[in-house]
């Protein structure tokens, strides 16, 4: 895992509890890290999607 990666992982989970807070200014210890853990797999998930495509389209380019 790289600092690169790392630091997209905590900015997704700050960025959700943020987004919680923004929403329900009164949400629980519970919520908060819940949306946390949601923020940083939903990096994950994201940078995967973004990597298929890619690799997809560079598959794409390179048969033409």
């Amino acid at each position: 895992m790289g600092i690169g990666k790392l630091i997209e992982e905590v900015a997704g989970a700050v960025a959700a509890e943020d987004a919680v807070e923004a929403v329900d200014p009164k949400a629980g210890f519970l919520t908060k890290a819940a949306a946390a853990v949601a923020g940083f797999e939903g990096v994950n998930k994201l940078t995967d999607v973004l990597q298929e495509k890619e690799q997809a389209s560079n598959a794409d380019n390179s048969s033409n």
